[in-house]
């Protein structure tokens, strides 16, 4: 993705905005949630709109976009990835340049709660919601649900949670909700990652809504997942979190989360997009092989 590209892409937007909405309508979808492995391989790339750029020790590696692009666009053309999950600029862009033809597409739909900010577990919905998700021909979307029980703003994130879930089922789109038990240390959110806390998470995230019959769940790697998984039938994504300096150590935790009944898939971004070598191609494959 050459500065060149990515001048194109910026004249496209500005000479015609409604080419986006072309796109999307031109867009080939996909023809089922899983792939040809019988799973749902998603790269995830919202992070930029909660100010939160940072992989591995480049504290701004997601903020330069053609770069980002790049990366995407190479995760993606890699056989057995089938899905990815951004924000509407990200997604956009993605459409703009072909790299969406055939592949799951969740939106992003709450980024308001910014990384370090002091209303950050206020997180409110201000990217999409169930109307544009459908409208762009998209598959679902997907909301963070992070659970304070010191901060009176959580419950306003859970309802608005509650209303996208009810939302994008009655559409027929899948609902994916990502919950943790959160609490404020030195002035930052911190999730609780221990079994209790996960369970406790899962539990309050699958009662969301007026129904669960489109909502799937998108969880961390803790200690004891077989325990943790069995807290609800919905179907489950595991994410992947920051780059980790021991890759391997991760791969094991993915693979083995992997052979729970109701895990279905990965949802992995910076992980596999700043890999610490270097090298997405292959961390990729690497993590489509534990499919």
């Amino acid at each position: 993705m050459s500065s060149e590209n990515l001048k194109l892409i910026a004249e496209m937007r500005s000479d015609d905005p409604t080419v986006v909405a072309r796109a999307a309508a031109k867009r080939v979808r996909a023809t089922s949630l899983l792939g040809s492995h019988g799973r749902l391989m998603m790269i995830a790339a919202d992070h930029p709109a909660r100010g939160a750029l940072g992989a591995g020790a480049d504290a701004t590696a997601m903020g330069n976009r053609a770069d980002l692009l790049d990366r995407l666009c190479l995760a993606l053309s890699r056989p057995g990835v089938n899905g990815v999950l951004g924000t509407p600029d990200i997604l956009e862009d993605l459409l703009l340049i072909g790299a969406l033809d055939g592949k799951v597409v969740l939106g992003s739909m709450n980024r308001g709660g910014l990384a370090g900010a002091v209303f950050e577990i206020d997180d409110r919905f201000t990217a999409y919601d169930a109307q544009s998700i459908a409208r762009a021909g998209f598959d679902g979307g997907k909301m963070l649900a992070r659970i304070d029980m010191t901060d009176p703003a959580t419950v306003a994130t859970l309802e608005s949670c509650a209303r996208a879930v009810s939302g994008l089922a009655q559409r027929r789109l899948v609902a994916m909700v990502e919950p943790f038990i959160s609490y404020r240390k030195d002035g930052r959110i911190r999730n609780e990652l221990t079994p209790e806390a996960m369970i406790r998470a899962i539990c309050v995230a699958s009662g969301l809504g007026n129904t669960s019959a489109f909502t799937w769940l998108k969880v961390p790697i803790v200690d004891d997942m077989e325990h943790v998984m069995s807290s609800s039938a919905l179907p489950a994504l595991i994410l992947g979190g920051d780059v980790s300096t021991d890759p391997e150590s991760a791969y094991k935790s993915w693979s083995q989360a992997l052979s729970l009944p109701t895990v279905k898939g990965l949802a992995i971004g910076r992980s596999l997009l700043y890999p610490p070598n270097g090298d997405v191609a292959a961390a990729v494959d690497t993590v489509v092989g534990l499919l």
